[in-house]
C-alpha cells in the first residue's frame, strides 16, 4: 500500500480512535499577508506502542515561575463584591480547546457593556504596571541567576504583550467554574502564589484584526515597517534531550530547498501575567521568558537536525506545510520530527518596541492535530535590553511599561476575536 503522511490518513488508517478532526484552514491569508507567498496543543503518544517517548508539555516554566490572572477593572475588595461591575462567565468557541476536552470553554465578560475613554487607558495602564513591575525585576533577577548560559547556548531575555482572549475550563472531577471561584484565584495572584487555576490563552485573532493593525494602527502607534519573512519551523525530538524540543527555523532557497537559519530550545518562562479586560474586545498577556538558541550542535546532533530538515517536502496541501518520504521522519532511534508551522509574517518597529502580525500553519506529529492561527505580538525590545543590562532603574522601566501598555490598550485590543 502507498505511504501516507500521517498529516493525510483518515482516522482508519492511522489508529482504531479517530483523532480529533484539525481546523480547517481560513479561505484566504489576512490581505496584509497575502504578498508574501501553535497555546500549544499537548502532545500526546501514538499510543501505548509508541516508538518514541514524547515530552508531555511544549510549555516549561522556571522554578519560582509566577503565573497569575486577574480581571481589569478588579474585583471588589469588599466581601460581596460592592462597586464592581456585574460579571458573568460565558461559553466561548474554541476549536482546539472543544476538540480536546468536548466542552466550550468559558470567558469572563460584562452583564453590560461600557464604553471606555482614553482617560480609563491611562488608568489602567497606571494599575498594571504597578501590579507587575516589582515582580517582573524578581523574575529578570532569577532568570539571569538561573539561566547562565551553557557553553553551547546562547540566552536572552524577552518580554512581550500578547492579545487574544484568557479562557477557563472546568477540571475533570474539580469544583466547576465560578466568579466566586475566580475571585479567589485573583486573591491568590495578589498574594504573590502561582494560580492553580486551569485558564489558557488563546491568540487567534480575526484576519481583519491584522489587517487594520496594518492599515492605520501602525501609524497611530508610531512604528515603521521592519520586515517582512516566511519561516518553516522543524520541530525534533532528541531522545537524549526528553526535556526540550529542538526548533530549527529555515528559511526556502531558489532551488526550493530548506536552509536552516536558527536552532532554539524551548523558551523557559519566567512571569506570566494573564488580564481579563472585562470592557475590552480582547484580553492582554504580559511574559518575561528566556529564549536559548544553540549556538554549537555537537556533531550527531547536528548531522541528524540536516538530514531531517533536507529530507523534508514542501507541500501547501498539507497541514504544517511539510511532509517526509516514508522512512525520513525519524533518524535511527533518538531523532524524530514532532511537529511543523509554515509561518509568514510582517513586522514594525521603534526604538523600544516590535510588533509582529503573524499567520502561522502548525501541524503536531504526536496528536495528529492541526491548527491555523492569525497572531499579534508586541516584543518590548527596549524594557528587554536593560532588564538583560541589569538596568533597573524602577521609574523609567515603569514609564515604559505604562506607555506600551496604554499604546496597546488604546490600539489593539477593539478587536472580534476569531472562533
Amino acid at each position: 500500500m502507498a505511504y501516507l503522511p500521517p498529516h493525510k490518513r483518515h482516522p482508519s488508517a492511522t489508529a482504531s480512535t479517530p483523532a480529533p478532526t484539525p481546523n480547517p484552514p481560513p479561505e484566504s491569508l489576512p490581505s496584509s499577508l497575502r504578498s508574501l507567498s501553535i497555546s500549544s496543543p499537548r502532545g500526546r503518544p501514538r499510543g501505548a506502542g509508541a516508538r518514541y517517548p514524547r515530552p508531555s508539555n511544549k510549555i516549561i516554566h522556571a522554578a519560582g515561575c509566577v503565573s497569575r490572572w486577574s480581571p481589569l477593572p478588579a474585583f471588589s475588595a469588599g466581601p460581596d463584591g460592592e462597586g464592581e461591575p456585574l460579571l458573568r462567565l460565558e461559553p466561548f468557541p474554541c476549536g482546539p480547546i472543544e476538540r480536546k476536552t468536548g466542552a466550550k470553554p468559558l470567558a469572563l465578560v460584562a452583564t453590560s457593556p461600557r464604553e471606555g475613554s482614553s482617560e480609563d487607558a491611562g488608568t489602567a495602564a497606571a494599575a498594571i504596571a504597578e501590579r507587575l513591575l516589582a515582580d517582573l525585576l524578581v523574575a529578570a533577577e532569577r532568570a539571569k541567576a538561573g539561566d547562565a548560559p551553557k557553553e553551547q547556548e546562547l540566552v536572552k531575555l524577552s518580554l512581550v504583550a500578547r492579545v487574544g482572549k484568557v479562557l477557563f475550563q472546568c477540571q475533570p472531577g474539580g469544583l466547576p467554574v465560578s466568579v466566586d471561584t475566580l475571585r479567589e484565584a485573583a486573591k491568590a495572584g495578589e498574594d504573590g502564589s502561582r494560580s492553580q487555576l486551569h485558564k489558557s490563552f488563546y491568540t487567534t485573532v480575526a484576519s481583519e484584526c491584522l489587517d487594520d493593525l496594518e492599515r492605520s494602527a501602525v501609524k497611530r502607534m508610531g512604528l515603521e515597517f521592519d520586515s517582512s519573512k516566511e519561516h518553516y519551523h522543524v520541530k525534533v525530538f532528541d531522545k537524549h534531550r526528553s526535556d526540550s524540543t529542538i526548533s530549527c527555523k529555515c528559511t526556502v532557497e531558489e532551488d526550493g530547498k530548506l536552509a536552516i537559519h536558527k536552532v532554539e530550545l524551548n523558551q523557559v518562562r519566567h512571569l506570566v501575567e494573564d488580564i481579563s479586560c472585562i470592557f475590552k474586545d480582547l484580553d492582554l498577556r504580559l511574559m518575561l521568558s528566556t529564549k536559548r538558541i544553540l549556538k554549537n550542535l555537537d556533531s550527531e546532533v547536528e548531522s541528524a537536525v540536516k538530514s531531517l530538515v533536507s529530507s523534508a517536502v514542501i507541500d501547501p496541501n498539507v497541514k504544517g506545510g511539510l511532509r517526509w518520504p516514508l522512512g525520513k521522519e525519524s533518524i535511527g532511534e533518538r531523532f524524530s520530527i514532532v511537529g511543523v508551522w509554515h509561518t509568514n509574517y510582517k513586522a514594525f518597529r521603534n526604538e523600544t518596541l516590535r510588533l509582529k502580525l503573524r499567520h502561522a500553519d502548525r501541524f503536531d506529529h504526536r496528536s495528529s492535530t492541526g491548527e491555523v492561527a492569525n497572531e499579534v505580538t508586541f516584543k518590548l525590545t527596549g524594557m528587554s535590553r536593560r532588564l538583560e543590562d541589569g538596568d533597573h532603574d524602577e521609574n523609567t522601566l515603569k514609564e515604559m511599561l505604562e506607555s506600551t501598555i496604554q499604546m496597546i490598550w488604546d490600539n489593539a485590543l477593539n478587536y472580534r476575536i476569531a472562533s
